[in-house]
């Protein structure tokens, strides 16, 4: 049984450091923005994960509470973004 928890931990692990290249390449703040929301429900895959493995359920409420942190926060960075421009002067006509 050990061995699946060492392959979960393997696996999420992974999946964490596959985020994070992303999220330092990212050329535009959209993608970065979807790698931290990705890297955070990995986040809570291992908060999970850990969770069963101790099992300690005074965990869920951090899976709880990071979840609707991390909702609201991506909400509004896409709300109130300003789109990315390479060049200033090709924002295109004025409205």
């Amino acid at each position: 049984m050990s061995t699946v928890w060492v392959i979960a931990a393997a696996m999420l692990t992974a999946a964490a450091f596959l985020t994070m290249f992303r999220m330092l390449l990212g050329p535009t703040t959209l993608d970065r923005l979807v790698a931290l929301d990705a890297l955070v429900a990995v986040t809570l895959c291992a908060i999970g994960t850990w969770a069963a493995f101790s099992l300690d359920t005074t965990a869920t409420y951090s899976l709880t509470a990071l979840a609707l942190i991390t909702f609201v926060g991506s909400v509004s960075v896409a709300r109130f973004r300003v789109p990315d421009v390479a060049n200033p002067a090709d924002k295109g006509p004025s409205r």
